[in-house]
């Protein structure tokens, strides 16, 4: 089997598909970034890698993509908005399963058989159990992630039809900035819990709103797992090498299995920044559930990945230099 040099990345200047670029360049692959940059920025891009503008949903953009050879797609290209998917699902439809579905067509017109899927914990729904694992029911709760099961699903039926191999990731909250300082352009319109504290802390929202306070959990604010984008890039590389050495396909959680409530997220803020966090408590969102943590042992045993940067301190530590604090 010949060894892995051209990687392709869709999405490869938003959030995560820029640290996962960088971490890619740095370990000396020949990276293209495709991105229509209407969430991505291309200041975030690696300067080495090969930045090709383009649409996902464009049949015409992605032949064009797919003139450069590439031994494996790395697909970040999705939107990401649970609340915005409830209420413009088509526009889901088209970019999320439509546009996944178009790779996927040009992965198999030019014999390209490793795909590293960004996918998410969205696609359990409501917990029946905790932590949640692999084998828990899927029963998406939004219509985001529906959009990600389905896709997995297209893909189980892909390996065992045309033979592609494939690593679905479902990661719980993504959050942090790249410990190595080289990934410096913000998130547009975050619509997550850590970047809404930092933008917050940083005076670019006057306050912000926590959603329900009555929940039956330690201090009444719902439960999160948060995981350092750091720690997830690391794990879609090491998944990329189990597709490659083991050809066989790859379904894990990725997160830390320890939960943190929305006020002591807002604490350790406060206290990372030495700045007071105004927030006001609202209603309950409907489909929040009180508490989403993940197991992750399936992640340890079949990859050896652990989260090395994913506690609240160095979360926040690592978001400061992004938000302009000091």
């Amino acid at each position: 089997m010949k060894q892995i040099k051209n990687i392709l990345i869709t999405g490869g200047a938003g959030y995560i598909g820029s640290h996962v670029a960088h971490d890619l360049v740095e370990l000396g692959y020949n990276v293209f970034v495709f991105d229509n940059f209407t969430t991505g920025l291309k200041e975030n891009v690696p300067k080495t890698a090969v930045t090709i503008e383009g649409d996902i949903r464009k049949i015409e953009d992605l032949q064009k993509l797919f003139t450069n050879e590439f031994d494996v797609v790395f697909h970040f290209a999705a939107f990401k908005a649970a609340g915005d998917s409830m209420n413009n699902p088509i526009n889901y439809a088209e970019n999320n399963i439509c546009g996944t579905l178009n790779i996927i067509k040009q992965m198999l017109l030019h014999n390209i058989n490793f795909f590293v899927f960004s996918s998410s914990a969205a696609v359990y729904g409501e917990p029946r159990y905790l932590p949640i694992d692999e084998k828990h029911p899927k029963n998406p709760t939004n219509y985001y992630g529906f959009t990600k099961l389905i896709i997995e699903q297209n893909l189980e039926w892909f390996s065992k039809l045309n033979g592609i191999k494939y690593a679905a990731l479902r990661y719980f909250n993504a959050t942090g900035y790249d410990i190595k300082g080289r990934v410096k352009g913000k998130e547009k319109n975050p619509a997550n819990l850590s970047p809404i504290v930092m933008e917050t802390a940083a005076n670019i929202r006057e306050s912000m709103q926590v959603f329900g306070n009555d929940y039956e959990t330690v201090d009444g604010t719902c439960i999160r797992d948060f995981i350092h984008v750091n720690d997830l890039s690391s794990a879609h590389i090491l998944a990329m090498d189990y597709l490659y050495k083991k050809n066989e396909n790859i379904v894990v959680n990725l997160g830390t299995g320890t939960g943190h409530s929305v006020l002591e997220v807002i604490a350790a803020a406060e206290k990372v920044t030495n700045r007071k966090i105004n927030y006001s408590v609202v209603n309950r969102r409907k489909g929040d559930p009180k508490e989403l943590v993940a197991s992750c042992q399936l992640a340890k045993e079949l990859l050896g990945w652990e989260a090395k940067y994913s506690d609240l301190e160095t979360i926040f530590t690592s978001m400061k230099p992004v938000y302009g604090i000091k």
